[in-house]
């Protein structure tokens, strides 16, 4: 699947190709492109391009389109505005069979939240269960129901949970771990 992704990626890149480290040393070990084909970006740059709304819980409703720079906001700010969900898009997530993904507070547990749409078969459903697993630490550290209607695993991950997180995180700094959780995850697919 991450294979398939970034050769489409790839190809549809014109000239030098932008990757990021992660992605560069994947492309690099699967013999994908030369390094002399590949630009890396700054690291943090990766959602530059993104599109980025906060939103009301309840209604779902947009409560302001944000730029990238909003993303340096730290993680604590769903803390103080609990009604409000952060709905992010981004072509990198595309690269990664995930449509988009969304932060919150949850409002029983206080625990944050991401939510999102995982397109991988429903054949994998054990090798997505053994990686959250084995990366993830605590009782419920996720869902995962799959969506026949979509196509696509609904997964919500609770980021406290994940051994890298805390709370002085950047919002930048969360969707990067994030992004490394998932593409791991791809990753682990591709070679089970």
């Amino acid at each position: 699947m991450l294979r398939k992704r970034l050769l489409q990626y790839i190809e549809e890149s014109k000239g030098t190709v932008s990757l990021f480290q992660q992605e560069k040393e994947y492309a690099l070990k699967h013999g994908l492109l030369d390094a002399h084909d590949i630009s890396t970006p700054e690291s943090g740059s990766r959602y530059q391009d993104a599109y980025i709304e906060r939103c009301n819980k309840e209604t779902e409703e947009l409560v302001k389109n944000e730029t990238v720079t909003f993303l340096d906001q730290p993680i604590s700010y769903l803390k103080e505005h609990k009604n409000e969900f952060i709905f992010l898009e981004s072509v990198w997530f595309d690269v990664i069979g995930v449509d988009a993904v969304s932060l919150e507070v949850d409002d029983v547990f206080g625990t944050y939240d991401a939510m999102l749409g995982l397109k991988l078969q429903k054949k994998y459903r054990t090798h997505i269960v053994q990686y959250l697993e084995g990366r993830l630490r605590g009782e419920s550290s996720y869902d995962l129901l799959f969506n026949g209607e979509d196509g696509l695993w609904d997964l919500n991950i609770t980021l406290n949970d994940h051994p890298d997180f805390h709370e002085g995180l950047s919002m930048l700094a969360a969707y990067e771990l994030i992004y490394d959780f998932l593409f791991l995850l791809l990753q682990t697919v591709d070679e089970a």
